[in-house]
């Protein structure tokens, strides 16, 4: 766990969502990183470097088209996906997310692709915001720790920011939430 006594996630930003069919939805979430595209990519795709940030472990690299496992925190099963386009430093497909790496001036403009439950779409959002930050953080040099739904939902601060991306999104806010930590 991350020092949640330090941490503070910035406001609601760069996200978007699109229909698919049904209940399923797409969650796009654009942030810019300050490191170039070779680094953020091996962040995407090596497990030790995963294990610091993302939510999921992986069983292998992600940066070759393969089967891999990846086990989400929280559910102890593991899920067997196909890695179907690897295409360092820029592109990345398994499941159904999908990575796309831009440089730019500054360093790499990170787009995430990633289907959803129309239900979870504000604390998808707001989960991957804080995986995002953990994400900078790590490749900037001061790693915080992973954060991921339990951590994160301990935050004073989670609430608002789910419901910041609900309103962005113009999605209902979800109706369950947890109990602040104390800070």
């Amino acid at each position: 766990m991350g020092d949640l006594g330090q941490y503070r996630p910035g406001p609601a930003s760069g996200a978007q969502i699109r229909k698919k069919e049904g209940e399923k939805w797409t969650l796009i979430l654009v942030r810019e990183l300050r490191h170039p595209p070779e680094k953020v990519w091996e962040a995407l795709t090596d497990p030790a470097q995963l294990r610091e940030w993302a939510p999921f472990d992986a069983d292998g690299n992600l940066g070759h088209e393969k089967t891999v496992k990846l086990t989400w925190v929280g559910n102890p099963a593991p899920i067997e996906t196909n890695v179907t386009r690897a295409e360092r430093p820029k592109l990345l497909e398994y499941g159904d997310t999908r990575w796309e790496l831009e440089a730019t001036d500054g360093g790499t403009r990170l787009t995430l692709w990633t289907d959803i439950n129309r239900r979870f779409i504000a604390w998808g959002a707001a989960g991957w915001h804080v995986a995002f930050d953990v994400l900078d953080r790590l490749l900037g040099g001061t790693p915080i720790g992973r954060l991921t739904a339990a951590d994160a939902m301990k935050m004073s601060t989670w609430n608002a920011l789910v419901a910041e991306y609900a309103k962005q999104l113009g999605v209902a806010t979800p109706n369950w939430a947890p109990k602040p930590a104390q800070e």
